[in-house]
């Protein structure tokens, strides 16, 4: 008598199947494949290189691709050619699901792993900035308002003092993330277009109108896209005490000692001030689960109890050492139930 298959070999053969032919679907993956923020990325890491240590499973591999790109690959099919989870540091799109379901990716567990600051930051060598969304909207605009109040013209600021006159006599000159960026969606959403609706001219546009206003960066050197690696733009600040950076709290503390975040709405970017929702410039990280994989690619739902485990992303876990700011007990318990109950993801609920 021929041996039974074993649940997990019927599941590979399904899986196989449905894939696109390459040679990768062929001969099966042994470890679990991430992509994603690069916001995300650190915590993953941490949490893999974890897990590869007291498991009997292989360290996850995860690649830096950013919130958008890592959802393009996430959703273009399924099959161990394709990843099992991307990272995202802002929600997953209608559109992205969509696309998701029309390749064939049509059960997504949607993780909410904890918070995060975006902050605006430079090197310690020079003095700290006390800034106001508004004030950071003329400063990276393409288009603001004339002097006269007339109109939209070219971004005319160079220099940060003709911005504030207490400000550094310095060029403007931001390095942040490029717009395939879940950090650059969410600085866009919570700094861009609040400062910009300060502006009566700005108000008066149709809505169409409005959004292009507010949330079309400067094109002429005044922001440089610094790609998705966050660690670089960290490196080019301290190369240039007089350049400003965008990206996660988590960079910031684990460079303390080098950098130091603007003040935003006279709110320092602390871990208590992110946590107590006191500092405006903060957002929830999330991550993305293909269901069909799990059971297939082995050691995924030991990966994601690991990462949903007190030890992990508790309020004295290990992810909060790295700059985490962890979720709510409540908040926590949810989701490690949409873990457990493998629920897909509900973009009505909250």
């Amino acid at each position: 008598m021929r041996p039974t298959k074993t649940l997990a070999a019927i599941a590979a053969a399904t899986l196989a199947a449905t894939a696109a032919p390459s040679t990768s679907a062929q001969t099966g993956r042994d470890y679990i494949s991430i992509v994603g923020s690069s916001t995300v990325y650190p915590f993953a890491t941490v949490v893999a290189e974890q897990f590869g240590k007291t498991s009997t499973f292989k360290t996850p591999k995860i690649e830096s691709t950013g919130s958008g790109g890592g959802l393009k690959l996430f959703c273009e099919g399924v099959g161990v050619q394709h990843p099992d989870i991307t990272n995202a540091s802002r929600r997953i799109k209608a559109s992205e699901i969509e696309r998701c379901a029309k390749n064939g990716v049509k059960e997504i567990v949607e993780v909410k792993v904890g918070y995060d600051g975006i902050v605006f930051a430079n090197s310690k060598a020079a003095p700290q900035v006390k800034l106001t969304r508004k004030e950071l909207w003329l400063a990276l605009a393409k288009q603001v308002p004339a002097a006269n109040g007339s109109g939209l013209v070219d971004n005319p600021y160079t220099r940060w003092s003709e911005i504030r006159a207490d400000l550094p006599d310095a060029k403007i000159e931001v390095l942040g993330p490029p717009p395939t960026s879940g950090t650059r969606d969410a600085f866009v959403e919570l700094v861009m277009d609040e400062g910009c609706a300060e502006f009566p001219v700005v108000k008066a546009l149709d809505k169409k109108a409005m959004k292009t206003v507010c949330q079309t960066v400067r094109e002429d050197g005044g922001y440089v896209e610094a790609g998705e690696n966050d660690n670089l733009i960290v490196q080019k600040l301290e190369a240039n005490p007089a350049a400003f950076g965008i990206f996660g709290f988590s960079f910031l503390d684990q460079n303390a000692d080098k950098l130091q975040g603007a003040l935003v709405e006279g709110v320092e970017p602390t871990f208590d001030n992110i946590a107590d929702g006191s500092y405006s410039v903060s957002r929830p990280l999330y991550f993305y689960v293909k269901k069909a994989h799990v059971g297939v690619i082995p050691g995924m739902k030991e990966y994601l109890d690991e990462f949903a485990s007190e030890r992990a992303w508790g309020p004295e876990g290990y992810l909060a050492d790295k700059g985490l700011i962890p979720m709510p007990d409540a908040e926590r318990t949810r989701f490690r139930g949409d873990i457990a109950a493998m629920k897909n993801v509900d973009l009505a609920a909250k």
